[in-house]
């Protein structure tokens, strides 16, 4: 039997668990959507993306349309206060404190806190999300979005405050643990499972 972990926002406490050290820390960053409102699909007639950041693994927000007809606008990246923290008002106090004594949280702080600072605000003002999205459609209003869904995305950061960009999977005799797994992940899934089941079928063999 070969136990494998894919558990997302707690693959690092899981890891450890199966007596891995994965010498990272899972970040929980919240991703935020709003709908467009059907009179506003007129101004987003393809994918509207930003120029990314190079140091920062999040797009920026920008307009997707979706396979079913609507348009998402988004989504930002803020600091979640618990590990499955979907709504900005979720706290879980332990694993809050766990992440602000983490050394590679604190150095990404200390670098990026004024990006932190304004993800803050397009998460907790809906007039800052509006001025980040008018950067690419200066015709959106406020009146436009109404709240869409809402993520968190599982970041993998390090101690020297390094947040991962690759895949990160560590195997040992009957356990194959996916520690990372970042965008585009879900795109590279069947690639990933191919990849996870060959290690599986080498223990087994």
């Amino acid at each position: 039997r070969v136990f494998v972990n894919c558990s997302g926002l707690y693959s690092d406490y899981v890891a450890l668990q199966t007596g891995i050290d994965p010498g990272i820390q899972i970040l929980p960053f919240r991703g935020e959507f709003y709908d467009l409102t059907p009179e506003a699909h007129r101004l987003v007639k393809n994918l509207i993306y930003p120029v990314p950041n190079p140091n920062f693994p999040f797009l920026g927000v920008h307009f997707t349309r979706m396979i079913q007809g609507g348009i998402e606008a988004g989504p930002n990246a803020v600091l979640a206060f618990k590990r499955e923290g979907y709504s900005r008002w979720d706290i879980h106090l332990r694993e809050l404190a766990e992440i602000l004594v983490f050394p590679g949280f604190r150095k990404i702080a200390r670098k990026y806190w004024r990006d932190g600072w304004a993800e803050m605000q397009r998460s907790y003002s809906k007039q800052h999300f509006v001025k980040a999205l008018q950067r690419l459609i200066p015709e959106i209003r406020s009146e436009d979005l109404t709240p869409g869904r809402s993520g968190v995305r599982a970041m993998a950061c390090d101690a020297a405050g390094n947040l991962l960009d690759d895949f990160l999977i560590l195997s040992k005799p009957g356990v194959i643990n996916v520690c990372n797994a970042p965008s585009p992940a879900a795109t590279a899934s069947l690639a990933v499972g191919e990849t996870v089941a060959a290690r599986v079928l080498e223990q087994c063999n």
